[in-house]
Order: structure tokens, then C-alpha cells, then sequence
């Protein structure tokens, strides 16, 4: 069997798994550079129609042919990692306080709100249980969990997922480097960058430079000049371009309600996608697919 690096390797892996739980040809996938397909990202899962975080709501993310679920770990008091993405569990469940003051166990014991701040059925999932769930069927984006990098790995491996979970964090290269090299070019990892600091264009090209990894995460709050060439400067290096449209002060005002409420989706998810976006995060996931197919931009 002909040898393959495990970057390349790694690098295929994020186009592996469809929505559907159905296998790509990788090779094919990685040498069509400009693929004209935008995968579609579900900002905390389905949370308009079930539970931020939940179960259901990443099983409606299944259901409706989403890409990829955004999710956030926290640790609990005996050390399980679970799925809550405030410091404290007051808004998203009928407890009060911070997660890592309970056991998992008495986790289990409270409920989940949901958006309208009403008790519900379903409880707090455990990393374990969302992996289980999502395995074969759809990728997974972790938002906050880079402080439990190896645990999660630890739990990716033990459900056979590694190849379907990035882990993503905005600090430099050499600190992600530090703390977590022994796994870093184990699974997934996107650096987060915010393109309106200074030292933005220093992060790229360190990481272009050291790690040449798979996609990066862009945030700006303006479009100006200094802004798309950056944005050209990532997609010229061949990484995948992700870019969130949840608010405008995340994608320069090409932003969800522009799309949806404004009645402006080529000023809001067209811009995003001429600007070379191959992942996009949304609060509107199927609004964007529904758009995407219209485009032949989506299967």
C-alpha cells in the first residue's frame, strides 16, 4: 500500500464523512484545489428547535443534512467532559452555578433550557455520548475545549472519531506547539485568527510556515482592503477558508439576519463565498443549505 504523510493524511480526513454518513473518494476531494461545495456548520447544533448543545439538536443537524456541528466542552468535578459552553450552567439548565462544582452524576440530574429559558426532557451530553451520536454521520467543530485538548483526544480515540472532530484555538503557534505538540499532528487542528489585530498577518505565517494546517478560522470586523488580502493571502497558502456569518462583528457585516431578515443572502453568504469561504458557521443552518443547493453549492 503506497505510503501517504500523516499531514496529507489528516488533511484529506476533514472531507471524509458527509452528512449523510456516506464516504467520499479523499483523493479525489483533495485535488480538486478550487471544489466548488461550501460545507455548511451549525453554530451550537439546531438551537432554535431543541436545546443548545443537546442531543436533538445535533441529531436535527443530521436530519437536515448539516455538514458539521459547532460544540463546547466544559469539565465536570470528577473529570468527565461534557457539553456546556458558559462558565456557569445557570441559562442553558435548571441549575445554578459553575459545571466543574458537580459530578457528572448530579449533572445528569438537572435539564436542559431551551431558547425561551423553559425546562425541557433533555439533559447535559457527555463528549462520549455526542461522538457516539455524530460517528460516520457528521463532523464536529470544537469552540471551547482547547483547555481539554488531550482529553478529548483521549475520548476521540476511544469512539474511533478522530478523523471526524477539529480542534481549533486562536493562540500562536508556538503555544499550541508547547502544550500539546505529542497530539497535535494526531488529529484535526484550525487555527482561529482575527484578522483586524495587528499581528495578524505574524500568526498566518507562522502557522502557514510550521504547521501548513488544513483550514483557518478568519474573523474581521470590517471588509476593508487590509482585511481581503489577508483572506486572499489564506487562500493562496491552499488552507480551507472558514468563516463564521453568525454576527456582523465576526464577517465584516455579512452576517445571518442580513441574509434572512434583510432579504440580502449574496451581500451576506454570496460575499462570504466569493471571498473563497469553503466552511461557513451559521445560526441558520438550513436557510443556508436551502441557499447552497440553489447555487449547486451544496448536495
Amino acid at each position: 500500500m503506497r505510503k501517504i504523510s500523516l499531514v496529507v493524511f489528516v488533511i484529506s480526513l476533514i472531507w471524509s464523512v458527509s452528512a449523510h454518513g456516506q464516504t467520499v473518494d479523499v483523493h479525489d476531494r483533495l485535488s480538486e484545489r478550487e471544489d466548488k461545495s461550501v460545507l455548511v456548520v451549525a453554530h451550537r447544533a439546531d438551537w432554535r428547535n431543541a436545546p443548545e448543545n443537546s442531543l436533538q439538536a445535533i441529531q436535527n443537524c443530521i436530519d437536515m443534512g448539516v455538514d458539521m456541528v459547532e460544540i463546547d466542552l466544559k469539565k465536570t468535578k470528577d473529570g468527565h467532559l461534557i457539553l456546556i459552553h458558559d462558565k456557569t450552567i445557570d441559562r442553558t439548565t435548571t441549575g445554578k452555578g459553575k459545571p466543574e462544582e458537580y459530578t457528572l452524576a448530579e449533572l445528569e440530574g438537572m435539564r436542559l433550557r431551551g431558547g425561551a429559558g423553559h425546562k425541557t426532557r433533555h439533559k447535559i451530553p457527555t463528549f462520549e455520548e455526542v461522538m457516539k451520536l455524530c460517528k460516520g454521520k457528521i463532523m464536529v467543530n470544537v469552540d471551547k475545549g482547547y483547555d481539554y485538548f488531550k482529553e478529548a483526544y483521549a475520548i476521540l480515540e476511544k469512539t474511533g472519531t478522530v478523523h471526524q472532530c477539529i480542534m481549533k484555538s486562536g493562540l500562536p503557534y508556538e503555544r499550541v506547539k508547547t502544550e500539546n505538540g505529542e497530539i497535535l499532528d494526531k488529529m484535526i487542528f484550525m487555527p482561529v485568527v482575527k484578522l483586524h489585530k495587528d499581528d495578524a498577518e505574524e500568526i498566518i505565517d507562522e502557522y502557514i510556515e510550521r504547521m501548513n494546517p488544513p483550514a483557518f478560522e478568519l474573523v474581521f470586523d470590517n471588509d476593508g482592503p487590509e482585511v481581503r488580502n489577508l483572506i486572499k493571502k489564506v487562500r493562496g497558502s491552499g488552507a480551507k477558508i472558514f468563516i463564521n456569518s453568525l454576527w456582523p462583528e465576526l464577517c465584516g457585516g455579512h452576517d445571518d439576519d442580513r441574509a434572512v431578515e434583510q432579504r440580502q443572502p449574496d451581500e451576506s453568504w454570496g460575499w462570504i463565498i466569493d471571498r473563497g469561504a469553503k466552511l461557513i458557521q451559521t445560526d441558520r443552518p438550513a436557510l443556508l443549505i436551502e441557499y447552497l443547493r440553489k447555487k449547486g453549492l451544496h448536495n
